[in-house]
């Protein structure tokens, strides 16, 4: 027959022409999104820090030894001259018995060198080198009872133990910082400004202090220091803001936020997820609602407080952003709307 001529090749290649080829679906991402709206308000920058005393002071031993005892625990409240910890004495006391024989043995040659002196038995360079071996004797002896209080480690002022890096029975170095004193005085909150809003904070005429744990109660505030360059990871600048009359609510660790009052305007607020870090810029992703397409657009932030950021720039009201999932999508990509959720998110 003449089907019989057909080479298998060519079957082959006839089948593989009669066949369908497979559809090729693209894959469409469900993303959350919040439409835009705007707040009406002061816009306020607002820094969140931790609430610090303003010197603290890390203590050491001023010679090396084996922790003996340990007199104070985490959190406790100290005065100033009290006992911390201590060590071993015994070496110290061993090396103040040796000085004291030395120094007894240059008093006693002293002495007999003054005696032949004056019988004329030797000069007076004899007196002098006897005088200056004694004075040498008597400051190793004078050091080694100084170090002899050294064994104690005391508290320089008072206030509160905030940490404890050393145990009984370990080996310290002599300086090494082995517990920490937050000094009782002025109470302040450490924060981190951008440059854009540096000169703001320098010269603001008020600055208000307000505690997560206590928001309805405001203190006020007052810049004592400003960092002169940026920390090199976040690129912002350190600041410390005394808060002027602290109460027993201030304590220390707790999260405070400093706010510097704003122009009267109009902003957005977000979720903090929604903004998308591109080499210190703040953006996000606008979702086109007739393509329904991802875009980065450039913002402008204005402050942040409580997991949510405020956008004066950058946004208009009725967009729709991304608010999850912000690192992994790029541009042009399609997405779909997720199920909406409580609170206009969707």
């Amino acid at each position: 027959m003449r089907f019989a001529q057909f080479s298998p090749l060519i079957l082959a290649v006839a089948l593989a022409a009669c066949s369908k080829a497979p559809e090729q679906h693209e894959e469409i991402r469900s993303v959350r999104v919040q439409t835009v709206k705007a707040v009406d308000g002061a816009l306020a920058a607002n820094y969140s820090g931790e609430v610090r005393a303003r010197r603290e002071s890390p203590q050491g031993f001023r010679i090396a030894g084996q922790i003996l005892e340990r007199y104070v625990e985490l959190g406790q409240q100290v005065k100033a001259g009290q006992p911390l910890l201590k060590i071993d004495p015994k070496d110290v006391a061993l090396q103040e018995a040796a000085a004291r024989s030395q120094f007894d043995k240059a008093r006693m040659d002293l002495e007999r060198a003054k005696t032949l002196q004056a019988k004329g038995f030797v000069s007076q360079s004899n007196v002098d080198q006897a005088k200056v071996a004694f004075d040498a004797m008597q400051a190793q002896y004078k050091l080694a009872g100084n170090q002899g209080s050294y064994t104690v480690l005391r508290a320089e002022h008072a206030g509160v133990v905030t940490a404890l890096n050393a145990e009984v029975g370990q080996v310290v170095a002599a300086g090494a910082p082995v517990v920490k004193i937050a000094e009782d005085g002025e109470r302040e909150v450490l924060v981190s400004v951008p440059e854009s809003r540096i000169e703001e904070l320098r010269h603001a005429k008020q600055l208000t202090v307000s505690l997560w744990a206590a928001p309805d109660k405001q203190y006020q505030g007052r810049l004592r220091e400003l960092a002169p360059d940026t920390d090199p990871i976040t690129r912002t600048y350190a600041a410390r803001v005394t808060i002027v009359a602290p109460d027993q609510q201030v304590r220390l660790g707790m999260t405070a936020y400093v706010t510097l009052p704003g122009e009267q305007g109009q902003a957005y607020s977000l979720p903090m997820s929604a903004i998308y870090d591109n080499s210190g810029k703040p953006q996000v992703w606008v979702v086109d609602g007739k393509t329904m397409q991802v875009a980065l657009r450039p913002v402008s932030l204005a402050g942040a407080r409580n997991g949510t950021v405020l956008i004066d720039k950058g946004l208009q009201a009725g967009e729709q952003v991304v608010t999850a999932g912000a690192n992994l999508l790029h541009a042009g990509e399609k997405v779909r709307i997720a199920d909406a959720l409580p609170g206009g998110e969707k």
